[in-house]
């Protein structure tokens, strides 16, 4: 039986509509509560969020969920996703939530799960929360009802792991960086983790107000950034979205750089300093052919998986690598994080750019990538990619590149848009390509 509420990371939707009620949000604090206790210790969960104003509603009705079935909760307040994985494993809690919809629009609002080895749940996990959801669940006897607790050293703990992730000797000295935190998660942690480190720090995007959270600004929308960049000199720049696992960057002239540069770079460094696992690096079928040269250039692998972090991380972990990201920007780094960790993944660019001695735009282009459109078509309801037009449309564009280039076509898993990405060596072909595929698709949503 498929998944009803989970998708590709957790439920997500828009808030006081659908899956992302606040009686919805307690009915999955009592599931995953049930689902965790386990054992005969006093249970506990860590529950995190973004600068969302939905966060407050959500975050106190899985408080009355969780602590419902007899589970003790930590609130950590607005951090990062990969803080709260962090401090769930830190904390020995059972499970871990975040509450955040990553780089949507603040209507919108998810709950992220995670087991207590700190690692998203496990589709097992999640189809057995699901069909909890309709059940009535045994609540706890009054005596054994949870307690909430809101710890203030969270901000401290993560910061502190973060630094751990570069080595004792290197600092950030002469580095002025522009940071941009979307006005979410990280808006208090990136900008204390550089300056701690020695960094000059323009910081944007760090006003949240609970409305303007990923609003013309951070990892998805990055000319904020490149204008803070140049007007004011920054050696880089750094764009983290709203729960900070996505890292973006803009070198000193206001290029962006994406997450496929970025994988280059940290797969290549490692792999020159010999701690590169794995044999090469993992990323989806959205990354660039250009990555793929350019690792196989180097005889590395560049290890390919359907889109998603979820994804990226299974085969990352069966195959015993140690890095991997998205095109995105998820960055994933096992040897410091559990999940993808967008200030982290800055922290290895940054000790990059220290030790080479190089200017931004030297050290981040490393591969000139093969020419790729991706094009959203957003549609209001019903199964397109299922239309014998659309159908058609796909096997005309792929006979038509004839084995010179690639098409990906696929739902998104957290909105309603169908995304069709082509790549090819022949920029026109490409762009027929896509064209032709979102005219099908948008007749056949009409």
């Amino acid at each position: 039986m498929g998944k009803q509420f989970f998708g590709t990371d957790g439920i997500r939707g828009r808030t006081n509509q659908g899956a992302m009620t606040a009686a919805m949000a307690m009915k999955v604090g009592q599931a995953a509560g049930t689902r965790f206790l386990r054992g005969a210790h006093r249970h506990r969960v860590v529950i995190g969020k973004d600068t969302r104003l939905s966060g407050y509603m959500l975050e106190n009705a899985m408080v009355a969920g969780f602590t419902s079935v007899g589970m003790d909760v930590v609130l950590l307040g607005p951090m990062p996703t990969p803080a709260v994985a962090l401090l769930t494993r830190e904390l020995r809690a059972d499970v871990g939530v975040m509450i955040s919809a990553s780089h949507n629009p603040y209507e919108d609002n998810g709950i992220k799960l995670f087991g207590p080895d700190g690692f998203k749940l496990s589709d097992e996990d999640e189809l057995a929360i699901e069909a909890m959801l309709g059940q009535d669940l045994a609540l706890a006897a009054s005596p054994e009802i949870g307690r909430a607790r809101r710890i203030e050293d969270a901000r401290g703990r993560y910061i502190h792991a973060v630094k751990t992730s570069l080595p004792s000797t290197v600092r950030l000295d002469g580095l002025k960086i522009a940071v941009d935190c979307a006005n979410g998660a990280a808006y208090q942690v990136a900008p204390s983790a550089f300056w701690e480190l020695g960094a000059e720090i323009v910081a944007v995007g760090v006003n949240p107000n609970g409305r303007n959270i990923n609003d013309r600004c951070g990892s998805t929308h990055v000319e904020l950034l490149q204008e803070t960049v140049v007007s004011s000199g920054a050696d880089i720049g750094i764009a983290l979205d709203g729960d900070a696992d996505r890292l973006i960057v803009v070198d000193e002239k206001g290029q962006t750089v994406d997450g496929d540069q970025i994988m280059a770079l940290i797969g290549s460094q490692f792999a020159a300093q010999g701690t590169l696992r794995g044999g090469g690096v993992v990323a989806t079928v959205m990354s660039n052919l250009g990555l793929e040269r350019y690792l196989n250039g180097l005889g590395l692998a560049l290890e390919r998986t359907a889109v998603g972090d979820r994804h990226v991380l299974e085969r990352m972990r069966g195959g015993g690598f140690n890095v991997g990201g998205e095109q995105s920007g998820h960055m994933i780094l096992l040897d410091h994080a559990t999940t993808g960790d967008g200030t982290v993944a800055a922290l290895q660019v940054l000790c990059a750019l220290v030790q080479s001695g190089k200017r931004a735009s030297e050290l981040l282009h490393l591969f000139d990538p093969v020419p790729q459109l991706l094009r959203n078509v957003r549609f209001a309801g019903g199964k397109p990619l299922e239309a014998q037009s659309v159908k058609a449309a796909i096997a005309d564009a792929q006979s038509a590149l004839d084995g010179r280039g690639r098409l990906v076509i696929r739902p998104s898993g957290t909105e309603p848009v169908i995304r069709v990405m082509a790549e090819g060596d022949d920029a026109a072909e490409v762009e027929a390509a896509v064209a032709s595929i979102c005219h099908a698709v948008e007749k056949a949503a009409a």
